[in-house]
């Protein structure tokens, strides 16, 4: 468990109902002052190579997004083991309920009470044709379904956790 309190150093800020020069105020309120708890669900994201050595653990308060650096995104999409779609376009966007009303409420997904426990997948501009189809929908999951996501050829991926951009090489899955 985190505990996190938000300081707002920008422009929106959900979850941060203090400034930078209330530092001190803050510091002492929490001292002094009974505070509310209030949790949300995080994504655990694990990202596993295919040298099969190593995995990157992260979580996520927002979303994870996986995207290709060139080219098509084609990745498998499997559901507590089986094989959901195959998916081909720009990438995809899975978020907590914390995260649908940010990058994946742009892509059309859907608004997630805060209280619910679930993972959203939402495309970001899938190929559909007479020869591909995908989903085409939001998909919101219960938290304890596994979405691993498997790439079908042996690319490289952009992968953002929250405000963190990473480029992975290698790749053979990523659970979220």
């Amino acid at each position: 468990k985190t505990a996190v309190v938000g300081v707002h150093t920008g422009h929106l800020g959900f979850y941060a109902d203090w400034v930078p020069e209330e530092i001190e105020k803050l510091v002492i309120a929490i001292a002094k002052t009974p505070y509310q708890v209030v949790e949300y669900p995080l994504l655990e994201v694990i990202i596993r190579y295919i040298n099969g050595g190593r995995e990157a653990k992260y979580l996520a308060l927002n979303e994870c997004t996986v995207k290709s650096v060139s080219g098509t995104l084609v990745i498998d999409v499997e559901i507590r083991g089986d094989l959901f779609e195959t998916f081909r376009g720009d990438g995809l966007c899975i978020s907590t309920p914390t995260g649908s009303t940010a990058y994946n409420k742009a892509l059309g997904g859907a608004i997630l009470h805060p209280s619910l426990e679930a993972i959203q997948v939402t495309e970001m501009a899938s190929i559909n044709n007479r020869v591909f189809r995908t989903i085409g929908s939001p998909l919101v999951l219960p938290a304890h379904h596994t979405c691993i996501l498997k790439p079908v050829n042996n690319v490289d991926f952009q992968i953002t956790i929250d405000h963190l951009s990473l480029l992975h090489k290698d790749v053979k899955s990523i659970q979220c």
